[in-house]
């Protein structure tokens, strides 16, 4: 699936899938109302989308997030229901680029859903950097006060060895608010889901299209009020969703759902107070 958005390239990158609690996705959602959407497994587990971005603007080569990674033993695998074909590293080669040729990782947050493929282990069992001719872009807060200092609730979401190597071996750029990452890829940190995820806006030409995280993780999710149980502000998500997706409503943004499985681009129109999604055709 690829787009052009003005001078820049997207190319969406689906990489895999996993499976996570129905009743945790949806938060306050009543269970007869969420099943018609995503109806879920005899563990109660609802499919999601790994699905990243690979960016080209101005000569530069940019990977948003990096999916959930391979270093599953296999009794993770069979509590996330991970599925990792076709995998982070073939769909970079299939939207023709190779790992080497990635100037920039950016990260919505560390989240091992998110940053999983930010390493990978060697067969000595060491763990290294995945794209170690990329500098790592993240929210300062998120890595120091989130990822490497989890809270008890935190604790499952972050596993250090998607983050530390990079950090020892000082990969990481660290940003502090919006930032424009790269000619036309800016990031705004939205709060929510954990104090400092951030969303990917990319823009060229009167063009623009907006890569949302965690914010509005599936086509379920673009009705305001369904929030994830796991977002630590859901107040917060509930505001920063209405402002993102009023924007690209009033705006005609192509949308981007991170762990949205089937229709993962789409466009978000004004119903009232609340958004409807519609996929691309080539979705």
């Amino acid at each position: 699936m690829r787009f052009q958005i003005g001078d820049i390239t997207l190319d969406l990158l689906r990489t895999g899938r996993f499976r996570l609690d129905g009743g945790a996705m949806f938060g306050v959602v009543p269970r007869p109302l969420w099943v018609k959407k995503a109806p879920p497994d005899a563990r109660n587990r609802i499919p999601l989308g790994l699905n990243c971005l690979l960016l080209r603007t101005a000569g530069r080569v940019v990977l948003v997030d990096t999916g959930i990674g391979d270093k599953w033993d296999e009794k993770r695998r069979d509590i996330y229901g991970i599925e990792t074909e076709p995998g982070l590293e073939r769909e970079i080669r299939r939207a023709g680029a190779a790992p080497e040729d990635i100037h920039t990782v950016l990260d919505t947050h560390l989240h091992f859903d998110h940053a999983g493929g930010n390493t990978r282990a060697l067969p000595d069992g060491s763990v290294v950097p995945a794209f170690p001719g990329a500098r790592y872009v993240v929210q300062r807060g998120n890595l120091f006060e989130e990822a490497l200092r989890p809270n008890e609730r935190r604790r499952a979401s972050y596993v250090a060895e998607n983050f530390a190597p990079i950090e020892e071996r000082g990969l990481f750029d660290l940003i502090e608010g919006d930032v424009e990452v790269e000619p036309g890829v800016r990031v705004v940190v939205t709060g929510g889901h954990q104090r400092f995820h951030q969303v990917v806006i990319v823009e060229s030409r009167g063009e623009a299209a907006v890569f949302l995280g965690d914010i509005v993780p599936t086509a379920a999710h673009v009705d305001p009020p369904w929030i994830m149980a796991y977002d630590d502000f859901p107040q917060e998500t509930l505001e920063r969703k209405k402002d993102l997706l009023g924007q690209a409503a009033d705006r005609g943004w192509l949308v981007i759902l991170e762990h949205e499985p089937e229709r993962p681009a789409g466009r978000v129109f004004r119903d009232g107070d609340r958004f409807r999604y519609e996929p691309c055709q080539t979705a």
